[in-house]
């Protein structure tokens, strides 16, 4: 199993909150829903991203000039990975009115913003326009704070200023709150555009499914901002101009990658370097040394790191035994879990079940 695939598998969304957006210029709506992940699409028209608490027109010299091509910018977090942020000349970068660097959306086109601080999208980054409505965790407000009108509420999941705008803006979020989640969105940039030049039918079915009320309607969502996440990220990976992480560029390696699908498709095995050299097919030295360039850590560092990770998960949702999910992630006793999670983490299996509001 590969680690892409594995991390999907534990992360899946529950309770997408899809929201459809039909919209006239000039226009621009806030999102401050405090999501962990947003999807962004525009189905018809432009656009742009505006992250807030960005750089401003100090940290965009030399990319005056024409209008580039629209691609990926990859804005990166400080984290324990990497904390660069990245602006060339032929990434689609501008300077809001209110100094943040903003990022162009072209029809088609679908971006994935990460964290909970708040971002607004806009026709013109430059002229300041005050939301149309503003997203909050549990409701949509003016920019004034006032419940929204009928003005703006146009049908099911559906806002906006024009029944017959020209811009048609489909938004995602994903309330995403695990610990092998927060090992997913810590690989990512603030902000990813993957330009999209012919139709997508899985967007087109997600704007449909945006508008109906069926039942089983909600795991429907689900299942397509799932769907939708793991098909732009997989793409944003594949392109030159990204910078994915180093288990992402490790599955291209032949000794690495094939450690890594060990690690992730069995991590309840008792793995020890010489176990995953000789089923790598080469010497202990040299898997230690490619493992190490290409995931940034070593074997058993990064293997004690998803054993720890999948146990907080399961700690803090289910009521298994501790050790039962000891005995699945690979440690023989719940003592031994404990003493890793303490060790590694500071924190003991009771400490993040009482967090999760489990005893």
């Amino acid at each position: 199993m590969d680690p892409l695939t594995s991390l999907f598998q534990e992360v899946r969304s529950c309770g997408a909150v899809f929201g459809r957006n039909l919209l006239e210029p000039p226009w621009a709506v806030r999102f401050a829903d405090q999501g962990a992940l947003t999807l962004v699409t525009l189905l018809s028209g432009e656009g742009w991203i505006v992250p807030e608490g960005r750089p401003g027109r100090e940290g965009l010299e030399g990319l005056e000039g024409p209008m580039p091509e629209r691609g990926v910018v990859p804005v990166w977090p400080s984290d324990s990975i990497s904390a660069t942020a990245t602006a060339t000349a032929s990434a689609p970068v501008s300077a809001s009115a209110s100094g943040s660097a903003s990022v162009r959306l072209g029809p088609g086109d679908v971006a994935v913003v990460t964290g909970p601080e708040p971002f607004s999208v806009t026709d013109d980054p430059a002229a300041g326009t005050p939301p149309l409505f503003v997203v909050h965790p549990d409701r949509c407000t003016t920019a004034d704070g006032c419940d929204i009108g009928e003005d703006v509420i146009l049908g099911l999941r559906t806002c906006g200023n024009s029944e017959d705008g020209p811009t048609v803006l489909l938004t995602a979020s994903y309330q995403a709150t695990s610990r092998v989640s927060e090992r997913l969105l810590g690989g990512l940039p603030r902000t990813l555009v993957v330009p999209r030049d012919a139709p997508d039918p899985v967007l087109e079915l997600a704007a449909v499914e945006t508008g109906r009320d069926a039942p089983g309607q909600q795991a429907v969502l689900d299942r397509l901002l799932d769907l939708l996440l793991l098909s732009t990220l997989r793409e944003w990976f594949a392109r030159p101009e990204a910078c994915p992480p180093g288990w992402y560029r490790a599955m291209g390696d032949p000794v690495a990658g094939r450690a890594l699908r060990l690690i992730h498709g069995r991590p309840e095995r008792a793995w020890t370097v010489d176990a995953l050299a000789a089923e790598a097919g080469v010497s202990r030295a040299t898997l230690a040394r490619r493992f190490t360039a290409f995931v940034g850590r070593p074997p058993m560092a990064y293997l004690t790191e998803w054993r720890l990770t999948l146990a907080a998960d399961l700690l803090a949702r289910t009521d298994a035994t501790v050790a039962s999910i000891a005995r699945q992630v690979g440690y023989r006793t719940p003592f031994a879990l404990s003493a890793a999670l303490k060790r590694v983490h500071d924190t003991r299996p009771v400490e993040l079940r009482t967090a999760a509001g489990r005893r």
